[in-house]
């Protein structure tokens, strides 16, 4: 049972900026109390981010979970993050761009407007990169922009040495009155490259463990650890929502059920929180390798999240056996929802460097890789075609970002989503359909879209039922799940 209250300690680390360092800051921090004060940190992301999360999970040892005021609702995010910050000593929460950086003028689904709904101390993460006085005009401005927001201190990152920090430091402390909590020196060496997307993933860098210490070393060397948890304990008690039971009901037992996950090098783009809806509902994951397994497992259903399969084209092109397998159980009626890299794989080829790259070859178009995003934000689609997971009519909220597009569909192709905001596969579409597969571009949260955890879940048990009647056939298509949708 909970408390009435939730009253543990809590850190928002902020930035006047995206590319501050805040991120660093913030996996270093959660690494560093982990291992030098004993503290069971849950991390937390603010945003759609998967790969910031998938090292603040690492830093952490414990799962990253993210908070998107646009894509869930506020009673919503606050009942994830009760549920999850509770099982730990504290929590530290990253945000991303700058402090007050949001969708209009108004900063709305800010960081500053998620530290307000958290009632969340504040710490800016300063990138102090040829500026000294100019530092506290910064700070005094974000301090009076908003005064609800709660800024208790600054962490100063890339500062040249002794002189530039004396600087600084009074600079902030005598015009801002708060506290400079830590003093981060530049580095020459790169523990943590980047390519387009931001970091590179861990699941794809030489040397996790050693990046994650080095940033814990560091900040215990740079920052004041002690008074940064005193400051993340002065936050205030926040009341657990009225609806928390009406929140959670959704996550009724509906299996037992398989579900493939495939989660390797090239497909790593997961929200925590799907997976734990879809064992709410009572589903068994099924951890699947499309690089090393032959063929696919038996699963009831298959969920194929996003990554970088571009990075991996001739492994995934020469595991011949598993796509064969995955194409064969599709013409079968296996259920299979995909999102961006997902979608990539079942396609017909990846196009790159003039070569070919075979994939599973479901929908029989090409992909090709540009240098520029093709789309890159919130999304906001409408339902309006019959598939195996989502009703006819539903809305729903999501997150894009692709450099590849699909050769081929057209505007009159018969696209399951029409978007209100987003690109999608092409302007203002998304989300195409074959048997009970639906792939689209966009990324749900479990966060804000019961439906989605249902419906693969349902779609799950169907195949399951109609293996388990030996209804099974090369006739066996996608109307037997679709007639269990509920618009």
């Amino acid at each position: 049972m909970f408390s009435m209250t939730f009253e543990k300690p809590r850190l928002m680390i902020a930035a006047l900026r995206g590319g501050s360092g805040k991120t660093v800051v913030s996996l270093g921090l959660a690494a560093a109390w982990r291992l030098y004060k004993g503290l069971r940190v849950v991390p937390f992301k603010k945003g759609p981010d998967y790969i910031d999360a998938a090292w603040l999970s690492a830093a952490a040892r414990h799962a990253c979970y993210n908070l998107d005021p646009f894509l869930m609702k506020p009673d919503e995010m606050l009942c994830s993050f009760l549920r999850r910050a509770n099982k730990g000593d504290g929590a530290v929460i990253e945000g991303n761009r700058g402090l007050y950086d949001g969708v209009d003028v108004q900063g709305s689904y800010s960081t500053a407007e998620l530290s307000k709904l958290l009632r969340t101390p504040v710490i800016i993460v300063l990138d102090a990169t040829k500026v000294t006085r100019t530092a506290a005009a910064l700070v005094l401005g974000c301090q009076h922009l908003d005064p609800e927001v709660g800024i208790a201190g600054v962490i100063l990152n890339q500062v040249a040495g002794r002189r530039h920090e004396r600087v600084l430091r009074g600079a902030i402390e005598r015009y801002c009155r708060i506290p400079v909590l830590g003093v981060v020196p530049k580095e020459s060496t790169n523990f943590f490259p980047e390519r387009h997307l931001g970091l590179v993933p861990p699941q794809e860098a030489g040397d996790i463990s050693g990046a994650v210490e080095f940033a814990a070393g560091r900040m215990k060397e740079c920052i004041d650890l002690d008074a940064l948890w005193d400051i993340a304990s002065t936050a205030e008690p926040l009341g657990w929502p009225t609806r928390m039971a009406d929140l959670q009901a959704g996550a009724g037992m509906r299996g037992p059920v398989s579900i493939g996950v495939i989660r390797d090098s090239a497909f790593q783009f997961y929200y925590p929180e799907n997976i734990e809806a879809l064992e709410e509902r009572g589903a068994a994951i099924v951890e699947v390798n499309s690089l090393a397994d032959r063929p696919l497992p038996d699963v009831d259903a298959l969920y194929i999240g996003g990554g970088f399969p571009e990075t991996h084209l001739e492994r995934l092109s020469l595991n011949e056996t598993f796509r064969k397998s995955l194409k064969d159980r599709i013409e079968i009626g296996l259920p299979v929802y995909a999102e961006c890299g997902g979608l990539m794989y079942l396609c017909r080829g990846i196009l790159q460097g003039g070569n070919s790259f075979p994939m599973t070859g479901v929908f029989p178009f090409d992909v090709v890789l540009g240098s520029r995003p093709q789309g890159h934000g919130y999304t906001v689609m409408e339902c309006v075609r019959g598939n195996p997971f989502l009703g006819v009519g539903q809305s729903c909220k999501g997150h894009e970002f692709h450099y590849s597009r699909i050769i081929g569909p057209a505007r009159d192709f018969p696209f399951v989503f029409r978007l209100e905001k987003g690109h999608g596969i092409v302007a203002g579409w998304d989300g195409m359909c074959y048997k009970n597969v639906l792939a689209s571009y966009s990324h749900i949260h479990a966060v804000g879209h019961d439906c989605w955890a249902e419906g693969l879940v349902r779609a799950a048990l169907c195949f399951r039922q109609a293996k388990a009647h030996g209804s099974i056939d090369n006739e066996w298509t996608h109307e037997v799940c679709r007639e269990s949708v509920v618009s």
